[in-house]
């Protein structure tokens, strides 16, 4: 009876140990990268924002192409939500360990 208990789970301690480490470090380096993306959305903004007062011309087709092209790209991953149920343990211990990561001074 003990053998069948860890052996059931054995891998979902595994699962939720690797997803936590995993998440950590994740939420950690999320936190180190917000700082480097607050400054690049300023950057986008201020050059849209030159745009709609016609300082400077920005090219939309060649935008709307390049986002096309990427949601096309990433289509095939949508069934990345059925891969997560699969992996629910490492998934919600991945989560909390990007959260505590994140919060992390």
């Amino acid at each position: 009876m003990n053998r069948v208990v860890s052996e059931v789970f054995a891998p979902i301690l595994f699962q939720l140990g690797i997803g936590g480490i995993g998440g950590f470090f994740i939420g950690y380096a999320i936190r180190k990268v917000v700082k480097v993306a607050l400054i690049l959305g300023m950057v986008i903004f201020s050059v849209m924002f030159l745009a709609y007062t016609n300082v400077i011309a920005i090219d939309y087709s060649g935008l709307v192409e390049m986002v096309s092209n990427f949601i096309n790209a990433i289509n095939p991953a949508l069934g990345l939500f059925t891969l997560l149920l699969v992996n629910l343990p490492f998934v919600g211990s991945l989560i909390i360990g990007l959260i505590i990561g994140f919060k992390k001074k």
